[in-house]
């Protein structure tokens, strides 16, 4: 059965905890069901070269600091698969790795989606050596996995400006949500260059993403869409002024 691609507005680690956002990752999960597993590209794993996790049992990487005790010791004990990471490996090229596991943009997320931890879950990293023009062509690569029962799914944030964060919540900067439309419309047109390039976007652009580690992950979800896929958008929300929750379905 052919899987959507989704990506998540991760947003801040304390989601793990519960909250709206987590509600409605619970709510695309039963949508979804189970696939046979995920390939998921997070913000949090950024290398120099590409790389995929391929052990059985992934750590759980508590990857922030400052945060309450019970954060620090939650854990998503879902299994990876060696099998998909040596198929994602043949696509891509990437090099299989148990020096890495699940950083919180992906099981912060995953625990509310499959709460249960057994739906198998490998990272792709970020490749810091390709620009966006070349992550989109990786991109490409990973589709045929969706005919293979397997999602794939990245964590960011299309609008994550932490200097500008408002600590106390308010209103969305009018360049955040400026941009936060502008990449919706993109992607319900199916403008796949005009989210590449994503500085001509709107106005302000980098202020939006002024590092742009939880944009890419994007582009591994837009890359996916084919022919007939719907593109619909869950937890639209910008927190604090300058981060976007925005998720992403297609198909």
């Amino acid at each position: 059965m052919r899987q959507p691609a989704i990506f998540f507005g991760h947003g801040s680690p304390m989601n793990a905890l519960g909250g709206p956002y987590a509600d409605a990752w619970r709510a695309l999960g039963e949508a979804v069901g189970k696939p046979k597993g995920v390939v998921m590209i997070s913000a949090h794993w950024e290398t120099n070269g590409l790389a995929v996790t391929a052990q059985s049992n992934p750590e759980t990487i508590h990857d922030f600091g400052g945060f309450p005790d019970e954060l620090h010791a939650m854990q998503y004990p879902a299994p990876g698969s060696p099998e998909l990471a040596a198929r994602v490996a043949e696509l891509t090229g990437a090099t299989p790795t148990t020096q890495w596991g699940l950083d919180h943009g992906t099981w912060s997320v995953l625990a509310h989606v499959w709460p249960t931890a057994d739906v198998p879950v490998v990272q792709l990293s970020l490749d810091r050596g390709l620009d966006a023009r070349g992550h989109h062509a990786l991109a490409k690569r990973l589709v045929a996995l969706r005919d293979e029962g397997i999602i794939i799914a990245g964590s960011g944030d299309f609008v994550h400006n932490l200097r500008t964060w408002k600590r106390a919540g308010g209103e969305a900067y009018p360049w955040a949500s400026g941009f936060n439309e502008a990449v919706k419309a993109a992607l319900l047109r199916g403008d796949e260059d005009a989210l590449i390039d994503w500085v001509g976007l709107a106005e302000d652009a980098q202020m939006s993403v002024p590092t742009d580690e939880h944009y890419l992950p994007l582009l591994y979800v837009a890359a996916q869409r084919g022919p007939g896929d719907d593109v619909s958008f869950f937890n639209d929300v910008i927190e604090g002024g300058s981060i976007s929750m925005t998720g992403v379905r297609i198909g």
